[in-house]
């Protein structure tokens, strides 16, 4: 199987940070075509086990990392996805797979037969992993995010903030579920590029005293358990 590393630069920025990113994108980018309105709210439910190693190898900036999260967009359960990200020497990659709500149900549960006999791999690492290594849903993570696509170079710019949690494992698939910010964390650029990140966009996401952050979403709605 032929992997596909990206590059991806992450920075944490504040409210004004925003709003010039935003307009400088507007001018140079196109919003992507799958967001309403602009933007989409996100919910994630990550996993780790009771050693939290997922959580601890992002900490500790382990060259070779695996998170595996299920994510759906807008509260639509009718669009499930299944994620591996990958990280390796600072390039990323991500394997996918859909569920559907009752799989996803049947997983929070701990029903996981199902996923070995699937015959799709990544269900069949997650079981694996949950029935030998201890991989267990530890939180939500919900945010929202205003994306932006650059045909060349496959550049995706993202904007996400108002990053909110739940312990609440169970009820991920209940848009119901009560979460609540996720300590004062910041907004997120995020930017992701192929082989090369045309300049036009490298000037855009300029931002004059911003490092290149190791902000991690998952480790930031962990502050509560």
């Amino acid at each position: 199987m032929d992997i596909h590393y990206r590059h991806e630069w992450k920075h944490e920025i504040n409210r004004a940070d925003m709003f010039a990113l935003r307009a400088r994108l507007r001018a140079v980018a196109r919003p992507d075509p799958h967001a309403e309105g602009g933007r989409y709210l996100i919910r994630s439910l990550y996993f780790d086990n009771l050693s939290d190693k997922a959580l601890r190898e992002k900490i500790d900036g382990v060259n070779m990392r695996e998170k595996f999260r299920i994510r759906y967009y807008n509260d639509d359960l009718s669009f499930i996805r299944l994620e591996k990200k990958s990280k390796r020497n600072g390039l990323g990659t991500k394997y996918m797979a859909t569920l559907t709500a009752l799989q996803v149900q049947q997983i929070l549960d701990g029903d996981i037969g199902f996923m070995l006999e699937s015959g799709d791999p990544l269900l069949k690492e997650l079981y694996v992993k949950m029935r030998y290594q201890g991989l267990m849903p530890r939180t939500i993570v919900d945010y929202t995010r205003e994306p932006f696509v650059f045909d060349a170079g496959n550049v995706r710019v993202t904007l996400d903030y108002d990053i909110r949690t739940s312990l609440h494992c169970r009820m991920f698939l209940d848009p119901k579920n009560v979460t609540i910010p996720a300590g004062d964390a910041p907004a997120i650029l995020e930017v992701k590029w192929d082989a090369y990140l045309p300049s036009v966009i490298r000037d855009a996401v300029q931002l004059p005293g911003r490092r290149e952050s190791a902000f991690s979403k998952y480790a930031q709605c962990r502050i509560y358990g």
